[in-house]
């Protein structure tokens, strides 16, 4: 076992570095693209969400009651049987089920509505007075959403969009065993079917790099933002 990790060749003898910055690369490449689209369709959704509830400026209980069950829906299915479930889908729009690119409908769908609930609890903790404040001064709505509602609950958009991106990067190592790229891919394939675990080991670490440089640059920009 320990021969896997270390021989006369040097250490970490089966991994290809050329591969494993490849796959590195298209986890980035998912995570980055999946996480802006993730960042526009969760702030609309978690807007909606908000605003439509009882008591807030856009109340309305048909169009919250369909915003919220399309939310529910996408965040309860496990994101390995909603890759599956959307391949139709990812054919039709992408035309192939294999690379990193055709991960993203999957990666977006399914982590959009789990951020909108972020972003709607962090909506709901701005004090109400500052909105009522807003209203007897006369800000019409689309001033109370820009100026008032997103300023203040920023600092909870971030931790939210810094938690969502997590789950995203392990997201595209699930992807990758059913042929997305990546290094959940490479740890897969190259690692675990053909039984070389320092591929492995090394493909962990560098994910856990990832995750810790997201959490230290999202705790860094909403301690910027959070004036309390």
């Amino acid at each position: 076992m320990f021969e896997k990790f270390y021989n006369e060749e040097g250490l970490f003898p089966n991994v290809n570095w050329d591969n494993m910055w490849v796959a590195t690369e298209e986890t980035l490449y998912m995570t980055a693209i999946a996480l802006i689209f993730t960042f526009i369709f969760g702030v609309l959704l978690g807007l909606l969400l908000f605003l439509t509830e009882s008591g807030q400026i856009w109340q309305n209980k048909a169009i919250n009651f369909i915003t919220a069950l399309f939310v529910n829906v996408f965040r309860s299915i496990p994101f390995i049987i909603l890759i599956v479930l959307l391949i139709p889908f990812t054919r039709s729009l992408v035309g192939t089920m294999l690379g990193p690119s055709a991960a993203l409908p999957a990666l977006i769908i399914g982590a959009a509505p789990f951020y909108a609930r972020m972003v709607q609890i962090g909506l709901r903790e701005i004090d109400k007075g500052v909105v009522e404040a807003s209203k007897a001064m006369g800000a019409s709505n689309s001033q109370i959403v820009f100026k008032v509602l997103l300023p203040e609950s920023m600092p909870a958009i971030v931790s939210g969009i810094t938690v969502t991106a997590i789950a995203l990067v392990s997201y595209t190592a699930m992807a990758g065993v059913i042929g997305a790229g990546g290094l959940g891919d490479l740890a897969f394939r190259d690692g675990f079917q053909r039984n070389n675990p320092d591929i492995t080991f090394v493909a962990t670490v560098i994910v856990l790099i990832i995750v810790f440089l997201l959490q230290m640059l999202g705790d860094y920009l909403t301690n910027k933002l959070d004036k309390r």
